[in-house]
């Protein structure tokens, strides 16, 4: 008898795609195929009809998901022992950086049981005599009704602060007599990531404000960002005047903010994600508007001290410059470099003591040095290991400098530098609750597809043994000019106790080396990053940490995209994936929400030629049939404002669908959260649980 195993193999291809082999019996996804034709392509889509997410049959949908996934996730051997590792995290106090605002200092505490960081002031020295002024864990009683910002006034009268219920970021203004710990009456709806600018007398402030919902079109409230001003006595809004932003286009991102002696106030209106225009008002006299850098090709921000503007930009100098002139000679012809560009990024800067603190970052990590006003370095603040320093305070005649600063196994400390004794010192360092002395971070450089050199943040037990055997998770982000800087993360120290290896990749796309390495992956560029990424697991492999059958991956956002591209570019390498609040739908991502912000970013489908290069790699239409998937858990949350929850559920269907592999895939809906801003711990608990133990359970880690 003669066999034809090419006619079983079929047989048993077609036994799998029909899901008839398949270990996982997932929910019903009724398929309602739609065809779309753009620019001459035929596209056919099967799940249009999850993106209506109030619709019943959608809501079912996903609530049979949430059973099927629940089922599998609640049993998982390791759960509890993962949840016990990461609460204990979270029991860890923390503190942010002081700020100073006339003789008063703030900044927040998170303790242990706490759901949200509380606001604290003192008019004494951080952490003497403080007091609470605002405990967002009294906003609601799950913890589902978060901070969003805040903005104490120059003397720390006031604090203007935003919230929003479940995550959506939506926010609300209010203000905070500190004196009394009393609200005043007045509520400002629509000030989503609202700057506050006061001024100088605290009788009144700018905001940001979005239109009213019924004003514009339907889905427009979203957009058309503009700055108003709001006197402290009035307890209305609607009739604020608009002080900026009548002329500009919808998309365009408006902020404000004062400089260090309040005198003055500083507009940025954001182009796309790579140039701004900026303007300079006086803070009482908002008539009187005067062009810093407009219609230039670069990014700017700028402070002012003694009646100069210092401005940090990357105008002709891809990795930051600073330059310098009078207020009263305001004309590009007439700036002066001081600081110029060199090998590594320049980050931020704050005037102190009549000096200038500035961050810079070279090779992704972080460096606090001192300059004279007039540019001369002076001498180094030495960091404690390879780590990061995200916010920086000083005041221009204070001595007192306070920093944050992390790494992947160093825990977050705010450190204080005394400048009339030039001494460095711990201001606030928590008392740790896992031993991280085991553990080593060490940088690598791999090459990608086209030879770039990546560099890659490698973690691990010192006595780790390369047999291409660990467990390793790789992450990555790769967009908008954000640099994945070293983190001390609640996720990475579950992984590394069970002896796994954490990686993490500074693809193209963010802004380690700055403008270019952003633009080296942007637009028709795009694929460098998911090129970047497959190339950081491959170099794992070859290198012996790990083998594709213990290789996981993760990301959200932008990040969850990467991850997308690369379970549909690479599904051999992976075996799994968490994909977290996802882009994943990129021929019809800018229909939703607020994503026609990104289009600079990612391009249009609507263009015809952005439309060839954003096809080639999105990932909901690159899903192939007959194709073993890495297990994936997809993610994403009732209230996000961001990303819509479209793209989870459709790529969650179709995967299922597609996937001949036994592999599980399965989709995380969490109620009553958004995009993860604003998240109370104990639904981060629950989340980043349900993520490790899915992938440790997938990678055969016991």
């Amino acid at each position: 008898m003669i066999v034809n195993t090419r006619i079983i193999k079929h047989f048993l291809i077609l036994l799998l795609a029909e899901g008839l082999l398949a270990q996982w019996q997932y929910p019903e996804s009724k398929v309602e195929t739609i065809i779309d034709e753009l620019h001459g392509v035929r596209i056919s889509d099967d799940y249009r009809w999850l993106e209506n997410g109030s619709d019943p049959a959608t809501v079912e949908w996903v609530r049979q998901q949430t059973v099927f996934s629940r089922s599998i996730l609640d049993s998982l051997p390791a759960r509890d022992q993962i949840r016990d590792i990461i609460s204990q995290l979270y029991s860890m106090p923390s503190m942010s950086t002081p700020f100073k605002y006339g003789q008063r200092y703030f900044y927040t505490r998170q303790k242990q049981g706490q759901n949200h960081p509380v606001v604290y002031f003192t008019d004494n020295y951080p952490g003497v005599d403080e007091q609470i002024i605002l405990d967002p864990n009294t906003f609601s009683a799950d913890g589902t009704v978060g901070l969003d910002w805040d903005y104490p006034s120059p003397t720390g009268k006031f604090l203007a602060y935003g919230y929003s219920p479940g995550g959506s970021e939506i926010s609300n203004l209010k203000i905070r007599s500190v004196d009394t710990n009393k609200d005043l009456s007045l509520t400002i709806p629509y000030t989503r990531a609202s700057s506050v600018a006061w001024l100088p007398d605290e009788s009144g402030f700018y905001y940001i404000r979005y239109p009213e919902p019924g004003t514009v079109p339907e889905g427009d409230e979203y957009y058309y960002r503009r700055l108003f001003y709001h006197a402290i006595t009035d307890t209305t809004w609607r009739d604020d005047p608009m002080i900026f932003g009548a002329d500009l286009g919808k998309e365009d991102w408006v902020d404000a903010y004062p400089s260090s002696d309040n005198k003055y106030l500083f507009i940025s209106v954001s182009v796309n994600w790579a140039i701004n225009d900026l303007f300079l008002m006086p803070i009482n006299e908002p008539s009187e508007l005067v062009p810093l850098a407009v219609g230039l090709d670069g990014r700017f921000v700028a402070d002012i001290f003694d009646q100069e503007i210092y401005l940090l930009t990357n105008l002709a100098a891809p990795r930051f410059k600073i330059m310098r002139t009078r207020i009263d000679q305001p004309d590009l012809s007439n700036w002066q470099e001081i600081i110029p560009e060199s090998a590594a990024r320049l980050d931020k800067f704050v005037f102190t003591d009549g000096q200038l603190a500035v961050v810079t970052m070279e090779d992704v990590v972080s460096h606090l040095w001192m300059y004279s006003l007039d540019g001369k370095r002076k001498w180094e603040i030495p960091m404690p290991t390879m780590g990061s320093i995200d916010r920086i305070s000083g005041k221009p005649r204070s001595y007192d400098l306070f920093f944050d600063f992390k790494s992947f196994a160093y825990q977050p400390t705010i450190f204080h530098f005394d400048l009339f004794t030039d001494q460095l010192s711990i201001h606030n360092q928590p008392e740790l609750v896992v031993d991280l002395t085991p553990y080593i971070v060490k940088q690598v450089f791999y090459s990608s597809s086209d030879g770039t050199s990546i560099p890659m943040f490698i973690i691990h037990d010192k006595d780790l043994t390369l047999t291409n055997d660990a467990p390793t998770l790789l992450y990555g982000y790769g967009g908008f000019d954000v640099s994945m800087n070293p983190y001390f993360s609640k996720t990475v120290i579950p992984w590394l106790k069970v002896g796994g290896v954490y990686a993490v990749a500074n693809i193209r796309g963010g802004g380690e080396y700055g403008r270019e390495w952003h633009e080296a992956a942007r637009l028709e560029q795009k694929q460098n990053s998911y090129s970047d990424f497959i190339a950081a697991g491959e170099w794992l492999i070859d290198n012996k940490y790990t083998s594709s059958g213990k290789l996981a991956i993760m990301g959200g956002s932008n990040g969850g995209l990467l991850v997308g591209a690369a379970i549909t570019q690479r599904p051999d390498l992976w075996q799994a994936a968490v994909c977290a609040v996802p882009l994943l739908d990129m021929i019809r991502y800018h229909k939703f929400s607020i994503a026609r912000l990104w289009i600079p970013e990612f391009g249009s489908a609507d263009d015809p030629e952005q439309f060839k290069f954003i096809y080639t790699y999105s990932p909901y239409h690159n899903v192939k049939s007959y194709t073993d998937y890495p297990a994936t858990m997809f993610t994403t949350s009732e209230y996000d404002s961001r990303v819509d929850p479209m793209h989870a559920c459709k790529m969650t269907a179709l995967l299922q669908k597609k996937n001949i592999g036994n592999r599980p895939i399965i989709l995380r809906y969490e109620s009553s959260a958004g995009h993860g801003k604003g998240k109370p711990a104990s639904k981060d608990i629950d989340s980043r649980t349900d993520q490790i133990s899915f992938l440790l359970w997938q990678l055969g880690v016991e």
